[in-house]
């Protein structure tokens, strides 16, 4: 039997679905609900009137990751589920790929996106923010969503294109370096903040503006946190939290 291929059509109903993928989250199969949800227009296509209970119970069962990296997974999974209906040979099934890889997805994408894209947006946000601009919200919004959506599109079509390769070129991304690329550039923005709002404090406080390094020794601070592990998010709250404090103080 030849191999099915999904049509555009289907693979755009997919990626709208992975939006979903956490409306029916529950502690006993987390993910399940949504994923099986994601997956359904393609299986349909795949098997159409054959699609048995048994498949669904399969994909319906036990899942986790991160939300951002479920069409990647989708994607492949997919492919397998095409090849194994025309009857073709693969070195693993949907099922055991499925455990295979979502673990390890899940804390890339906490790493990438939670621990460093997110608290980066919200830096440069914070920046722009101090400049009095309004447009801070909207610079945030599109430095994190833009992103993420570009990673779901290309997960999904990289992994029904691909197939069990794309755990190769997931490789070659070396997502966990670029995660730490992006905390490091949070802690540098974390110092310029600082260094900003405390000159500018000593503008209004009729102080020299030499004042602004007694806050060196707290950027070296927050770099030997960060270098020690401690979230950038974390970091995020502290500073803001101290120049609350100082502005209470001063």
């Amino acid at each position: 039997m030849k191999e099915i291929r999904l049509a555009w059509p289907v693979l755009l109903r997919i990626f709208f679905r992975s939006f979903l993928v956490q409306a029916s989250w529950n502690f006993e199969r987390l993910q399940n609900l949504g994923f099986f949800y994601l997956l359904s227009p393609g299986l349909r296509s795949i098997y159409g009137d054959s699609l048995s209970r048994d498949v669904c119970e399969r994909h319906s069962a036990y899942f986790n990751t991160h939300p951002y990296f479920s069409p990647l997974v989708a994607g492949t999974v997919l492919r397998l589920e095409a090849k194994a209906h025309a009857g073709e040979e693969t070195t693993i099934d949907a099922e055991t790929y499925k455990q295979m890889v979502m673990g390890p997805f899940a804390a890339m994408g906490d790493a990438l996106f939670w621990g460093g894209l997110r608290p980066l947006a919200a830096l440069i946000g914070l920046l722009i923010a101090s400049q009095g601009s309004l447009w801070a919200p909207v610079v945030f919004l599109v430095l994190f969503n833009l992103p993420h959506l570009l990673f779901r599109s290309g997960g999904l079509l990289l992994g029904y294109t691909q197939g069990l390769r794309a755990i190769e070129t997931v490789q070659k991304c070396r997502l966990p370096d670029l995660a730490l690329r992006l905390k490091e550039s949070t802690i540098i923005l974390i110092g310029v903040l600082c260094a900003y709002l405390s000159f500018k404090g000593c503008e209004h406080q009729d102080l020299s503006a030499v004042w602004g390094f007694v806050l060196l020794p707290v950027v070296l601070l927050f770099a030997w946190l960060a270098h020690k592990g401690v979230t950038s998010l974390f970091l995020v709250l502290l500073t803001t939290l101290s120049l609350l404090l100082l502005a209470l103080l001063f």
